[in-house]
């Protein structure tokens, strides 16, 4: 199953005809929500509808929002949730390395005692709150099980007063932060927040534009109509993908030749934009081969 994660969609653990529909549906993962889609009352019936979620058949993989460690209901959808078929799980406020480690370290105690493969659950943290995005340098450096991040704007607004724009200007040293602590401690490049205006299709086009140009690798989405924006932004368009194989190409030469710059069209290249072609090219092959599994 691949790994490429261009698009998430949410849905609620406890409605299996949206369920299903959602697993149907072109998305790199579907996320089973047990947090805030779910009313208190209905949070044991949907751990267990989760669970039944695993036998459907689905395009995509897998993976469980559980609520917070300090709620209530955490430790025990954890418990629940550690099982052969679910692929990741979603863990909301993480807000200190110590959060994270617990959740873990958790993981892998349930993984044990259910015998299943060692760190074969993913934990995507999310950070969204003052304190998560302050402590992230030392969240990632922790993480071992953990190998993406994902903001939530939506939490992160709440908690730090800030308006949330529609040009989302207030989120830009946020959404940098994510991204550059990532890079910086190793992991894979996170996941950008939700866009909450379900009747803007313009505005949520140019949030997705946005969370790619800052490095993003893909998003979070709460409707289907928005997982054809966020796939195709997240994936090399055919263009990027000829003149990718042209760098590559004509470096490669140059290469043979001992040169280790030349000029393409007017453009210099060097060994930092060849090794973002062939970057390109590999991620544009992980797509066409994932597409062609579906």
């Amino acid at each position: 199953m691949t790994d490429l994660l261009r698009s998430l969609l949410f849905t609620p653990a406890n409605h299996p005809r949206r369920v299903e529909k959602a697993l149907g549906l072109p998305t790199d993962a579907v996320i089973l929500d047990l947090e805030d889609a779910v009313a208190a009352s209905e949070k044991p019936a949907a751990r267990q509808a989760a669970l039944a979620a695993r036998a459907l058949p689905r395009r995509g993989r897998l993976i469980v929002r559980v609520n917070a460690l300090s709620t209530v209901w955490g430790y025990a959808d954890l418990v629940a949730v550690v099982a052969s078929g679910i692929d990741g799980i979603m863990l909301p406020k993480v807000e200190s390395a110590q959060d994270l480690g617990t959740a873990e370290w958790l993981i892998a105690a349930l993984e044990r005692d259910a015998r299943l493969p060692a760190g074969g659950i993913d934990l995507i943290p999310l950070i969204e709150t003052a304190a998560g995005m302050q402590a992230l340098e030392s969240i990632a450096r922790i993480a071992r099980r953990t190998r993406r991040v994902a903001f939530g704007a939506g939490d992160f607004t709440l908690d730090t007063n800030l308006d949330w724009s529609r040009e989302e200007w207030e989120l830009l040293p946020h959404r940098s932060h994510c991204v550059l602590t990532s890079r910086a401690q190793g992991l894979e490049p996170p996941i950008d927040t939700v866009w909450a205006r379900l009747d803007d299709a313009e505005g949520y086009a140019a949030s997705v534009e946005r969370a790619r140009a800052l490095g993003f690798a893909g998003k979070l989405c709460i409707h289907p109509s928005q997982l054809a924006p966020a796939n195709a932004a997240f994936s090399p368009s055919p263009e990027a993908v000829e003149r990718a194989r042209r760098i590559v190409s004509a470096f490669e030469a140059a290469e043979a030749k001992g040169l280790a710059s030349i000029t393409l069209d007017g453009a210099f290249i060097d060994y930092p934009i060849a090794y973002a072609a062939q970057r390109l090219l590999a991620r544009a092959n992980a797509i066409q081969n994932a597409e062609s599994a579906a």
